[in-house]
């Protein structure tokens, strides 16, 4: 399907499209601020500059927009008709980027949650989204629980390397002359 926009309609389109301050992570700030949360935004000594940071309960929040960070099972996550290999590639990247924003987070010891743009459609689902989060992040971590997982993580952080690192070796692996010799 061809694209009904002019390039320069489309382009003017597209530079409306803000990271900072839009119209959801408003809406979460104001009613995380209205329970009694005080905040940082965007910190930028941090990975992926966090849309909301809790140096106090060393926290981050990443508002994030379905579309653009492919909200799972998400009628707003779709993929354009037009350019489609260049919107995948573009897609996947995010996702890559947020994963490994949100694994350098949580290397520094980091809480990282991610607010996903349709649940704050409405007043009242951003309300209780912010209720729960908030909650969440007031929530004093069980040490054993945040222990387990960590070491967990790191179990299977190694198990991964060494996997990769197998993998190397036998790709590597080049026929001795000892089976050679062998009469």
């Amino acid at each position: 399907m061809a694209d009904f926009l002019s390039p320069a309609e489309r382009s003017a389109r597209m530079a409306r499209i803000r990271s900072n301050d839009t119209a959801p992570e408003v809406t979460l700030r104001r009613a995380l601020h209205r329970l009694g949360l005080r905040y940082v935004l965007h910190k930028k000594g941090l990975p992926g500059k966090p849309d909301l940071v809790f140096p106090k309960h060393r926290t981050v929040v990443f508002v994030h927009g379905c579309f653009w960070h492919r909200h799972e099972g998400c009628k707003v996550a779709s993929t354009p008709k037009s350019n489609t290999q260049f919107w995948t590639d573009k897609f996947d990247r995010n996702v890559a980027r947020d994963a490994q924003v949100q694994d350098a987070l949580l290397a520094q010891g980091w809480h990282v949650f991610v607010v996903w743009e349709c649940d704050l459609q409405s007043k009242t689902r951003a309300n209780l989204r912010a209720e729960t989060l908030a909650a969440d992040i007031r929530r004093e971590p069980d040490i054993e629980k945040v222990r387990s997982k960590d070491f967990r993580f790191r179990q299977a952080h190694r198990r991964a390397s060494v996997q990769k690192q197998k993998g190397r070796r036998h790709a590597r692996r080049i026929p001795t002359s000892a089976s050679a010799n062998i009469k």
